[in-house]
């Protein structure tokens, strides 16, 4: 039982690998499609919401699994479950092109300012989790693996919470293994440090 129960996240990511489309998207498609992501997601993808992550930047590829993975309730999140079930994969792969191509960072005028204890804090930590391997040392993201860079704070710290207590799940659950060790702190550390990445 506990092969099988190690084997299940391999075998959601293959299966969600598996239904990726393979056309390349159409950003100006794709802008029609997410006019209503803007209402949680922010204009141009820069989300002012709180815990709701900004899109723009993000990879493609990065994006078009998660879609996926909602609308296939392999990440059941509401309300992005209910709202993309009934998209196709051209209009997935649409908006995917269409948040990939944006400039990411925060909308002007919320970026707080920079706390040097947190931030010194951070460095070491992130060294240590070894975070550019997966997330390159600009923490840019690449393939399916997120932008850090320029995320929102409390999003980054949400979402490394999910990580280490394990509520969140998905296709890929290496995170969870990795945030386990974190402290609060920690996490509030890394969060502010990667926020303010560009």
């Amino acid at each position: 039982m506990r092969h099988l129960a190690a084997a299940l996240p391999l075998a959601l990511a293959a299966l969600a690998g598996a239904a990726l489309p393979a056309r390349a998207g159409d950003a100006s498609r794709g802008a029609a499609l997410a006019e209503p992501c803007a209402a949680c997601h922010g204009p141009r993808g820069r989300s002012a919401m709180e815990n709701v992550p900004s899109l723009a930047g993000q990879p493609e590829t990065y994006l078009t699994l998660q879609l996926i993975l909602f609308r296939e309730k392999l990440r059941d999140v509401e309300p992005m479950s209910t709202l993309v079930r009934e998209l196709t994969d051209a209009q997935v792969e649409d908006i995917a092109a269409y948040y990939a191509g944006l400039p990411p960072g925060f909308p002007p005028g919320q970026m707080p300012p920079p706390g040097a204890a947190l931030l010194a804090r951070a460095r070491p930590l992130a060294e240590a989790a070894h975070c550019n391997v997966c997330h390159l040392p600009s923490y840019a993201g690449r393939d399916n693996v997120p932008r850090l860079a320029g995320q929102r704070e409390d999003y980054l710290r949400h979402a490394l919470q999910g990580y280490r207590d394990g509520s969140r799940t998905g296709a890929d659950t290496q995170m969870n293994g990795i945030a386990a060790a974190l402290s609060a702190e920690d996490i509030a550390a890394l969060a502010h440090f990667l926020a303010r990445r560009n």
